[in-house]
């Protein structure tokens, strides 16, 4: 654990009624990411004596999650925004509340996440004089998922054009893999005058989720997420139905939630998966890890991530992964060392890498340790936050 000397704020030229309040604004597009991604970030930067405020949609005076979040210190302002689809009416109305927050409370430092927070968050900030403005790209998500004739596709055309308007206005872009950063270039998202840094993604919290041993018996597969197409959570499901034909035995979970996205999983077609008995739903869980420990092996077979949270946190309790040969995800693994990665969309290559852990009952522990050897050394959160306050001069 990194630990911050704060010995210096004894002397009096540190005295509270002569040190200058430094305010540090972080917007959100989604409340809850506040609490299960950032906390660490904003302890920290507590820690250094900054002043932190937070912008997400629905947080109304009273909600739990607020008073949570105040009850910590921070000041809570809630938003206006559509977390998901593009409606220039709701969206200048995002934009102008950002400015108007902005020039009330006066932030020295901007700092977006999701898409929407970092488009319209970086340019009510440029608009509102913030000299210090930053983004954290955590992934692409549908709009980068399509081509260019199809409706996906015009969609990412908008979006990559907001991205370019709003990333030249900012100091430094956070990116949570190399692919994007690379991909950003290449396509004039990201103008070569505009600086960029690749952290390893949010990271994680190696003492919260601490290993657990492999549990004994067949094995048992787990997949956490939005259940979203591009997730590959069909890939899942197929994959599980085509094992359990030749090993009942094994056990697969799934734990996520129905997602407003045009890419989302149908309730019909999630039902039709829990009456067929191949997959055991556990719906949204508040607390992960009890899934995790019950686990073997951690399945994500998404199609393109920032670096998935959920991956990180497999990989700190000590269990083997597979997942996609794809950006993001691809950093998370060495292929046949803590777990494999398979082609994206390949159900094929999803089935074999599973039947590896049916064939070697010893594979998922020997990967599982290599796993959180892995999560100890790269993705820390404390590691990760300090490279990002360093990259943003806070000291």
């Amino acid at each position: 654990m990194v630990c911050f000397d704060v010995s210096s704020l004894a002397g009096k030229a540190d005295l509270p009624w002569n040190r200058k309040i430094v305010r540090f604004l972080l917007i959100a597009g989604l409340a809850e990411s506040l609490t299960n991604f950032r906390g660490p970030l904003i302890a920290v930067l507590q820690a250094r004596g900054l002043q932190v405020h937070t912008a997400a949609p629905d947080m109304p005076v009273g909600n739990a999650l607020r008073l949570q979040l105040e009850a910590q210190g921070l000041t809570v302002h809630s938003i206006p925004m559509l977390r998901t689809g593009t409606k220039p009416l709701a969206d200048l109305k995002t934009a102008w509340a950002l400015w108007r927050l902005m020039r009330r409370i006066r932030p020295e430092y901007v700092l977006g996440y999701t898409i929407k927070p970092v488009i319209y968050g970086s340019l009510a900030a440029w608009a509102a004089g913030v000299h210090k403005r930053f983004a954290l790209v955590t992934g692409l998500g549908y709009a980068f998922q399509g081509n260019s004739i199809d409706k996906r596709g015009r969609l990412q055309a908008l979006v990559q054009w907001l991205y370019a308007l709003a990333l030249s206005r900012v100091r430094k872009v956070f990116f949570q893999n190399p692919d994007d950063e690379a991909l950003f270039r290449q396509r004039g998202i990201l103008k070569a005058s505009t600086a960029s840094c690749v952290v390893n993604g949010s990271g994680v919290d190696v003492n919260s989720f601490a290993m657990t041993a492999v549990p004994a018996g067949p094995p048992h597969f787990l997949l956490i997420a939005r259940l979203l197409g591009d997730k590959g959570v069909r890939e899942y499901v197929e994959a599980a139905r085509r094992v359990r034909a030749q090993h009942p035995e094994t056990r697969f979970a799934l734990v996520g939630w129905l997602d407003v996205n045009p890419d989302a999983i149908s309730q019909a077609e999630l039902d039709a998966w829990v009456a067929e008995g191949n997959i055991e739903f556990l719906g949204r869980l508040d607390d992960v890890r009890p899934a995790i420990a019950a686990c073997s092996v951690y399945v994500l077979p998404s199609y393109r991530e920032g670096t998935p949270r959920t991956v990180l946190e497999a990989m700190a309790m000590g269990r083997a992964i597979i997942t996609a040969d794809a950006p993001g995800c691809r950093e998370t693994v060495v292929h046949g060392d803590n777990g494999f990665l398979v082609e994206v969309k390949s159900v094929d290559a999803l089935h074999q890498a599973m039947l590896q852990f049916v064939n070697d009952a010893s594979l998922a522990t020997r990967m599982g340790q290599r796993s959180r050897l892995i999560a100890e050394e790269k993705y820390d959160v404390n590691k990760v936050n300090a490279v990002m306050l360093r990259e943003m001069g806070i000291e």
